[in-house]
């Protein structure tokens, strides 16, 4: 499987409590951290709720 690598690039405050759980779920807490994750559905998924506050690269 492929790997991604996920970084939080614009703030969690002011969000819905659904964006703010996905964040959580996906590991992240702070602004510019990073977390490599694999790839499947239920990531994909995730990334695609909240894809204008993340920065996504292939790894």
């Amino acid at each position: 499987m492929s790997k991604v690598k996920i970084t939080l690039v614009k703030s969690a405050s002011k969000r819905t409590p659904a964006q703010r759980a996905t964040l959580s779920a996906l590991g992240l807490r702070k602004t510019l951290q990073t977390v490599e994750k694999e790839v499947n559905p239920a990531i994909s998924g995730m990334i695609k709720k909240v894809e204008h506050l993340l920065k996504v690269e292939n790894s």
